[in-house]
């Protein structure tokens, strides 16, 4: 009789570890259905990151237009998938737009540059040995790059400033900010629970999940557990799995999943203080993976300058895409990590990659290490506090 029991009473147990389990697995999943079927809905962001991956493609290619690759860009057609073409979604009309900052056209215009620059001076000279004044490839043992006049990758630095000013400004300046989720009706439409016409969600739900689309719309399944994200694509999602599995912001990937799936849901119960919460968390979270890789990416260039020019070039450019970024970056206030004016003086600085010296990188990485605060300006100074203190000798 006691076997029994002991038994019944082990079978309860191990039904009720399934159920907390298949609990947990249900809350770790972005799945919200209205009347039966699924209320998220973001294919236009999928599009454009489908796009800008096929940019990136362009970007590398010797072969590409500069008219070809202008018109991917602006117009959103010319791609070898059709369905793109066909989307009506284009990427420049939603780089630096958030709804929450003022539209900025000079960094769509340097961006065109970009692309300017790769298809009339880099493209012409691909076989040209590169130096100071003069684009042309630049090669050592671990790879070969093509840039232009001033060291520049062209495609890493448009990729990298894109991710900025075009994914994480959608996101964090956009979609999850109030201008978005509130303005104009949507606040009321929600606690109502009064939908798009011919959709099955409120407006306010389709723009938290359009946000996540930019960080998510690549995944081979939506619904799964992203808290460690594929790194599928070129842009955000890529470099939120880098950061998340590094040692500057580690686990970060897990609390941004968390706050994307607890934002939605808190849509749905109109809990609009817990949405907040959420969206706070998204920005802080996802601005410092541009802080984090722009650390990464100088540290990279410093420590392969000497040994592998090409090398380090390529990390350089990166590093300057991602400081290009920076202004594109949300405190959960509202407030960038750094102004534009800040980000210009910088970049100004960092102009010419033949002749830019290492303590001006290393400047700008404790300056980044400083603002997001990241461990490693914590351990600098912990490191210089030891070295200052006097001595048990010096009694």
């Amino acid at each position: 009789m006691v076997k029994m029991m002991m038994g019944r009473l082990a079978i309860a147990a191990a039904i009720a570890l399934v159920a907390a389990s298949a609990c947990a697995s249900a809350e770790k999943s972005y799945s919200f259905e209205r009347d039966g079927a699924s209320s998220v809905s973001y294919t236009g962001q999928t599009a454009r990151l489908n796009m800008a991956d096929e940019l990136y493609d362009g970007m590398k290619s010797n072969e590409s237009t500069v008219d070809m690759l202008l018109q991917q860009f602006n117009n959103g057609t010319g791609f070898a998938d059709p369905a793109l073409d066909e989307s009506g979604k284009n990427i420049a009309g939603k780089v630096a737009s958030g709804c929450a900052r003022e539209k900025n056209a000079a960094a769509k215009e340097k961006l065109e540059d970009n692309i300017k620059d790769f298809a009339n001076n880099v493209i012409p000279t691909w076989n040209t040995p590169a130096a100071d004044g003069t684009p042309g490839v630049l090669s050592d043992s671990k790879r070969t790059v093509n840039v232009n006049a001033k060291g520049w990758e062209m495609v890493q630095i448009f990729q990298k400033s894109l991710i900025g000013a075009f994914t994480l400004d959608q996101i964090v300046n956009n979609y999850i900010e109030p201008c978005k989720l509130d303005d104009d009706g949507r606040k009321e439409e929600n606690d109502a629970g009064t939908v798009m016409e011919g959709k099955g969600f409120t407006r306010m739900e389709h723009a938290w999940d359009e946000a996540f689309g930019y960080l998510y719309g690549q995944e081979e399944d939506d619904t799964a557990d992203l808290s460690t994200p594929s790194g599928v694509g070129t842009t955000l999602n890529k470099y939120l799995k880098k950061v998340s599995s590094g040692d500057v912001a580690p686990g970060i990937s897990e609390e941004v999943f968390d706050a994307f799936v607890a934002g939605r849901k808190a849509i749905v119960d109109k809990d609009y203080k817990a949405r907040d919460a959420a969206a706070k968390t998204i920005k802080i979270d996802l601005s410092k993976v541009i802080g984090a890789m722009v650390v990464n990416y100088l540290q990279e260039w410093i420590e392969n300058k000497d040994e592998n020019p090409a090398d380090a070039v390529h990390a350089l450019s990166e590093g300057y895409g991602f400081i290009f970024s920076l202004p594109y970056t949300n405190d959960g206030e509202g407030k960038p990590y750094f102004t534009q004016d800040e980000v210009d003086a910088i970049l100004t600085k960092m102009d010419n990659f033949w002749t830019l010296q290492e303590s001006d990188a290393q400047a700008v990485i404790d300056q980044v290490n400083e603002r997001f605060g990241f461990s490693a300006a914590k351990e600098k100074e912990e490191v210089k506090a030891e070295e200052e203190a006097p001595s048990s000798d010096d009694g």
